[in-house]
């Protein structure tokens, strides 16, 4: 009896799973390599599972893609009950520092725009780079304290790689944004160094663009006071805006109230309590969201001052 050719046995595959992981990919614009980060497969064994050829354990592979798969409609189901709510509200203190950015911008100037946390610095900052051309906005951090980071940082952020050296890293910035008529903002710019400030001064001042910096209390106090004051003096005297947000006004919550559509006293009367805490300006958009699906889960079309009572309460907020 003749021997026939048979072909090699492969592990079994799941070929649905595979389909629906592929389309997934497909509408996520997922790649291989982000897929791999998200469930935790191997690059080199994703591929392989993927075409169907992957000659190790199946089962944990197919274990891990489920896992995802499963986190994945999870949170999809929790984004559709999510209320949409407002993306962004124009609030009295939006329109200030709106006004500080754009005169900064305008004019080739400096602006300073400081105070507590959840008053909605960032989110008007993020609202002001979509609306304005040649808009740059960069996230100070610990890690990017000093010069040299922070110029990198720069640097990736208006599309160039930074070329290692420092100084020739400013000159590629400078001649990527020079008459750009751009804004650079430096969001949490208190993590700065007194050397790395005076660099970023340097750097719109060489490619003549407006400058803006935010953050908190600290970002002018170490400007204006001791010791320090003295590195800062080109900096601070350059400062032609300042916008200084200790807590929300009660016209930011208002704005937020009427966005939310909360129209009964009882209800309002709340939101101010709440919104009046230092930086509870964001926790009362989170406490709005969260009452949002209390309602909606009883069959109410807006919350009432028991779901925002309750909301409150549930994120943990002080009574």
């Amino acid at each position: 009896m003749s021997e026939t050719n048979v072909a090699p046995i492969r592990s079994q595959h799941d070929d649905a799973l595979i389909a629906e992981v592929r389309d997934a990919m497909k509408s996520e614009s997922l790649s291989q390599s982000a897929l791999s980060q998200l469930t935790g497969v191997g690059k080199a064994r994703l591929s392989q599972w993927l075409n169907g050829n992957y000659k190790g354990s199946v089962s944990g592979v197919e274990t891990a893609i489920r896992r995802w798969l499963d986190s994945r409609r999870a949170n999809d189901e929790l984004e559709a009950q999510m209320p949409a709510g407002p993306d962004w509200v124009e609030t009295p203190s939006a329109r200030a520092i709106i006004a500080a950015l754009s005169f900064a911008q305008m004019a080739e100037s400096v602006s300073v725009v400081y105070g507590g946390a959840g008053v909605g610095k960032t989110s008007t900052i993020g609202r002001y780079q979509q609306q304005s051309p040649n808009v740059w906005v960069v996230t100070a951090t610990p890690a990017c304290a000093a010069t040299g980071p922070i110029l990198s940082r720069i640097a990736q952020r208006v599309g160039i790689r930074a070329s290692g050296a420092a100084h020739l890293t400013e000159s590629a910035i400078i001649d990527r944004i020079r008459d750009t008529r751009g804004l650079l903002i430096i969001d949490e710019a208190q993590h700065l160094t007194a050397r790395a400030l005076d660099q970023v001064r340097q750097l719109a001042e060489g490619a003549g663009i407006g400058l803006a910096l935010s953050g908190n209390e600290i970002v002018y106090s170490q400007l204006t006071g001791g010791n320090r004051s003295i590195g800062f003096a080109q900096l601070f005297s350059r400062i032609a805006k300042r916008v200084r947000l200790s807590r929300p006004k009660d016209g930011d919550i208002n704005a937020v109230m009427d966005a939310w559509q909360i129209d009964d006293k009882e209800s309002r009367q709340l939101c101010l309590g709440i919104g009046r805490r230092p930086g509870a300006l964001r926790g009362l958009c989170q406490t709005l969201r969260l009452a949002s699906m209390f309602a909606a889960a009883g069959g109410a079309s807006r919350p009432s001052a028991q779901h925002i009572r309750d909301a409150w309460q549930d994120l943990g907020g002080e009574s």
